[in-house]
């Protein structure tokens, strides 16, 4: 990666250019999926999913998932109460290091390279308003730079290999979603098809 960016960002705790975080002690929360002390909570089911909540002004765009067909989700989506309360600002998809990382949608990479020692890439994706919403991924061994334009499914990098317990004994891709400084449920962007909850059915004009 040669992101000029990148060796400052080695000395960051969030994406340049992104104020701090909210909560400092608990790092896993950040977008860029930082290693958390205390480790994770339990794994979540990996049966069929249920419609997450719905974020207001999250399109479901997505055309892939970041790792996989449908991935476990090893920890879910836990917003929390207060902006200095604890929680889980994204959702750690399982994947193995080596695993190829994709971008969900189309949209421009706005920053590659290294945050606190560990590979992030990060997507603002296109047409969804200013400020734009932006994933991001982490940790990534990047084959993107900052600027590169991507299409649904293009491969961001790989799931690089990491020595903090962000997961538990579980290997995991951290995925965030943003809009300016909130942050937002990545599963929003899932269409029902890709988040396994079958078809949609037409029932009878007259009643079932």
């Amino acid at each position: 990666m040669a992101d000029e960016a990148a060796g400052s960002a080695d000395r960051s705790r969030a994406d340049p250019g992104d104020p701090p975080e909210a909560d400092p002690a608990d790092p896993s929360d950040t977008d860029a999926g930082l290693p958390s002390g205390a480790g994770s909570t339990a794994p979540a089911p990996t049966g069929p999913l249920t419609p997450p909540v719905t974020d207001p002004g999250v399109p479901a765009l997505a055309r892939a998932w970041p790792v996989g067909v449908r991935p476990p989700v090893v920890r879910g989506w836990e917003p929390p109460a207060t902006a200095y309360s604890r929680g889980h600002r994204g959702v750690d998809l399982e994947a193995v290091p080596g695993t190829p990382v994709r971008a969900v949608a189309p949209g421009r990479v706005s920053f590659a390279g290294r945050v606190a020692g560990r590979g992030v890439v990060s997507v603002e994706l296109a047409g969804t308003g200013a400020p734009p919403l932006r994933t991001t991924y982490g940790p990534v061994r990047a084959s993107v730079r900052k600027g590169d334009e991507v299409l649904a499914g293009a491969v961001l990098g790989r799931v690089e290999a990491t020595r903090d317990a962000h997961c538990g004994p579980t290997p995991c891709l951290h995925w965030g979603l943003r809009r300016g400084t909130a942050y937002l449920n990545p599963l929003s962007l899932l269409p029902p098809w890709l988040l396994g909850l079958g078809p949609s059915r037409l029932l009878p004009l007259d009643g079932p």
